[in-house]
């Protein structure tokens, strides 16, 4: 399983950013959005994304499972929660058409959101 510990600036995540191709996995540039969402510390505890396509659109389906920490992470991963359907997202030549909490809880020092998202090409 791959982490990694935001601890460093999530502009690092976009250090090999786009350069305009609307091809490419637009999952750096989401990770970089939902860790400033969630509040640091966080980490990323699992992130993958695959092609999508139905018969008039084509994007990335991703799973994406973070790890708050912290004495505030119960009340950062209610608000993560609860704000997250009212979200906008900026990535350059997707759209986030789903995005859905699969699940929540708590674990011993911290907390855990499972989300998937569908990421769309905008033409």
């Amino acid at each position: 399983m791959t982490s990694i510990g935001m601890s460093v600036a999530s502009a690092n995540l976009l250090r090999n950013g786009e350069t305009g191709t609307k091809g490419r996995d637009p999952l750096p540039r989401l990770l970089g959005q939902l860790t400033a969402r969630a509040g640091t510390p966080v980490t990323v505890e699992r992130a993958a994304s695959r092609p999508w396509a139905s018969a008039l659109f084509q994007g990335r389906r991703h799973v994406i499972t973070l790890s708050l920490a912290g004495p505030d992470a119960a009340a950062r991963r209610a608000a993560f929660v609860a704000e997250i359907e009212e979200a906008e997202w900026s990535l350059t030549g997707h759209f986030v058409a789903d995005l859905s909490i699969d699940d929540s809880y708590p674990m011993p020092g911290g907390e855990w959101i499972e989300l998937s998202a569908l990421t769309i090409e905008d033409w």
